[in-house]
C-alpha cells in the first residue's frame, strides 16, 4: 500500500529531535511523500531546506491566516519572489497553507480575505494549486473561490463541511483532505458527509504535528499515523483501505502533475 501525505508541516520543531527517524517510519509504513507546508515568511526557507535534503518530499509556501499578526506588507511580494525563483522545480507544488479563518474571532475579516484573493492571484499567476486552510467560513471561501476559478484548483485542507459544501467545492475541481479528526467516534456528522463522498474527490493528509487520530489521543501526530487513518476512513466510506489509498494516491498524483 503506497500512501501521500498531502498536508504536514514537519518543518516544525516538533520533529527536530527525530525527523530523520521519523521520515524512515513513515515509509516503512508505505508514506513515501510527503508534502511540507510555509505558513510564514520566517518558515519558508526551512520548509525549502528540509524539502531539498529528501527527493519524496514537497513544498508548498503561503501566508496562513492564523499567522496574521507575524505577517508583514512586504511578505506578499516575499511571497511572489519565491514562486518566480522556484518555478518549474520540481518539489514546488503549490500556495499554500492560505486561507480564511473564522474561528479566532479576534482575526480581522477583511484583512484576511485581502490576503487570501492576493494568494489566489499568485496561485493563477504561476498556475499552482491553492492549499486551502477553512475554519468556519465555507461561504466567504466557496464565494471568493467561485470568483477566481483557478485552473488548477487545489485542497481544501481539514475539510468539515457539509455535503451540499463538499458538491460547492468538487464543483470548482477541489480536492477535500481528509485527516485526523473524522476518525474520533462524536465525529458524527462528517461520518454522514464522508460516507457519501465521491472517491475521486478526496485526498487523505495528517496536519501534522496536530489534528492526531483518535487511535493516537494526546500524542505528536505525524505521517506514520496515515495509515491507521486510512483505515478508518475506508471503514467509514464501506469500502477497503487499499481501495481508499489507491485512489488518494492517484487524486495526489493528478492534483500536483507528478506522472
Amino acid at each position: 500500500m503506497e500512501l501521500i501525505d498531502s498536508h504536514t508541516h514537519l518543518d516544525f520543531p516538533d520533529f527536530d529531535a527525530d525527523r530523520s527517524a521519523l521520515l524512515a517510519e513513515s515509509r516503512a509504513l508505505g508514506v513515501r511523500r510527503m508534502v511540507v507546508l510555509g505558513v510564514h515568511e520566517g518558515n519558508w526557507q526551512r520548509v525549502w531546506d528540509l524539502v531539498q535534503s529528501d527527493a519524496d518530499l514537497y513544498a508548498a509556501f503561503g501566508l496562513h491566516p492564523v499567522y496574521f499578526d507575524q505577517h508583514r506588507p512586504e511578505d506578499l511580494s516575499a511571497l511572489g519572489d519565491w514562486l518566480t525563483r522556484l518555478r518549474g522545480h520540481r518539489q514546488l507544488c503549490a500556495v499554500g497553507e492560505i486561507g480564511l479563518d473564522y474561528f479566532i474571532e479576534t482575526l480581522d475579516r477583511e484583512r484576511q480575505q485581502a490576503l487570501f484573493e492576493a494568494q489566489l492571484q499568485l496561485a493563477a499567476d504561476f498556475e499552482l494549486p491553492a492549499l486551502i486552510h477553512v475554519r468556519r467560513s465555507h461561504a466567504a471561501v466557496i464565494s471568493t473561490l467561485k470568483r477566481f476559478k483557478l485552473k488548477r484548483a487545489g485542497i481544501i485542507h481539514a475539510f468539515a463541511g457539509s455535503r451540499e459544501e463538499a458538491r460547492e467545492y468538487i464543483k470548482l475541481g477541489f480536492k477535500l483532505g481528509l485527516g485526523g479528526a473524522p476518525t474520533w467516534p462524536q465525529a458524527l456528522r462528517m461520518h454522514r458527509v464522508i460516507a457519501q463522498l465521491p472517491l475521486e474527490s478526496i485526498v487523505l493528509e495528517t496536519d501534522s504535528p496536530d489534528m492526531a487520530p483518535a487511535m493516537f489521543p494526546g500524542q505528536r501526530n505525524s505521517p506514520a499515523h496515515l495509515p491507521a487513518i486510512c483505515e478508518v476512513l475506508a471503514e467509514l466510506m464501506s469500502i477497503t483501505t487499499q481501495q481508499l489509498a489507491r485512489q488518494s494516491t492517484a487524486n495526489i498524483e493528478e492534483l500536483f502533475d507528478w506522472h
